[in-house]
């Protein structure tokens, strides 16, 4: 199933039927800003430095929905963690404008396994003069600055894999809360799993992970869950298939988390 993204105009008359009069002037100004934050979005999704493969992708990825949701806006600092192709990075980049940041990064690890790893990353970035390459271990990444926000798409269960040391997805969820700023936002999805008596059982396997897992291992970093979307959620998902099986693929049952550091 996928919810469908209510408009601002319709937002805002609902909003106001309930407010208070004295409170109607702030929130027409909130509303307003939601406004010019949605036009950012979808301008961002029609930049040309964006590959057509990826705005391919738009429809089944639903990027105007899950910024929305996360709360990105123009100025903001940002980070898209595990960036994988930089299907992300190319949106965030122009939609945080100018006077935003963001760090594309990629475990330094993952661009040792890759022969052109880091090429890849540099082609990503170079049409952003506001994009930069992190690839800094896993172990031990930073960023130089706070952000308002971090991104990581399908690929919390990668921190669970057996390669890595055992607590590794605790370790970066404590190293992403110190990122951020107060207020700052944590927005997590991944493939749903089979629910079972070991965390994380078919990260390996199956390369799904565990929601009440993930939730458990975020918040104990001192997040708190602001809120959930259902946004790319799939009930037929039989959660019994590897996600690249071509009978899933792009079409995996997934939790979304949005998290707040206090």
């Amino acid at each position: 199933m996928r919810f469908a993204a209510i408009s601002a105009a319709a937002l805002c008359a609902v909003m106001l039927a309930a407010t208070p009069a004295g409170a109607q002037q702030h929130q027409m100004h909130d509303m307003k800003s939601m406004g010019a934050n949605e036009h950012a979005i979808h301008m961002a999704l029609a930049d040309p430095a964006r590959p057509e493969a990826d705005k391919a992708r738009d429809v089944a990825r639903h990027p105007a929905e899950l910024l929305t949701f996360m709360g990105v806006k123009p100025g903001d600092k940002v980070a898209d963690f595990f960036m994988g192709g930089g299907y992300w990075t190319r949106i965030l980049a122009p939609l945080v404008g100018k006077n935003g940041k963001v760090y594309a990064y990629q475990p330094g690890e993952a661009i040792a396994r890759s022969p052109d790893g880091a090429q890849k990353q540099d082609a990503v970035v170079k049409p952003y003069a506001n994009a930069v390459a992190n690839r800094d271990p896993l172990a031990s990444f930073s960023f130089p600055e706070k952000l308002d926000g971090i991104i990581t798409v399908e690929n919390w269960h990668d921190l669970h894999l057996a390669r890595d040391p055992a607590g590794t997805g605790a370790t970066v969820a404590r190293e992403l809360y110190k990122a951020l700023k107060p207020g700052g936002v944590l927005l997590v999805v991944d493939h749903v799993g089979i629910a079972g008596a070991t965390p994380f059982a078919v990260a390996d396997t199956l390369h799904r992970g565990d929601a009440a897992a993930t939730k458990a291992e975020i918040e104990g970093a001192g997040f708190k869950l602001a809120a959930t979307s259902p946004l790319y959620a799939n009930p037929a998902d039989p959660h019994t298939a590897k996600v690249f099986d071509p009978s899933i693929r792009g079409k995996t049952d997934q939790f979304v988390y949005k998290f707040v550091k206090p």
